[in-house]
């Protein structure tokens, strides 16, 4: 909901297979994980970047996503 009010059809649900905190968090409550784009898809390498553009509109999908959860 966050990302389709924050991107609307701009977003995905994505299968992912990081571990990360989330799979440990998840054995005792839900967990979920925020993706945002590398440019060139560059993952996990010291010449890993992101545009501003695109961590702004993960911040602002992150910040949806916890008002709806406070909100219940």
């Amino acid at each position: 909901d966050a990302a389709e009010a924050v991107a609307p059809g701009a977003w995905q649900t994505m299968p992912s297979g990081a571990g990360h905190d989330a799979q440990v968090i998840a054995r005792t409550m839900p967990a979920s994980m925020l993706f945002v784009p590398s440019i060139g898809g560059i993952s996990h390498h010291w010449t890993e970047d992101t545009k501003d553009e695109d961590l702004a509109l993960g911040i602002q999908v992150l910040h949806g996503a916890v008002e709806r959860f406070l909100a219940g």
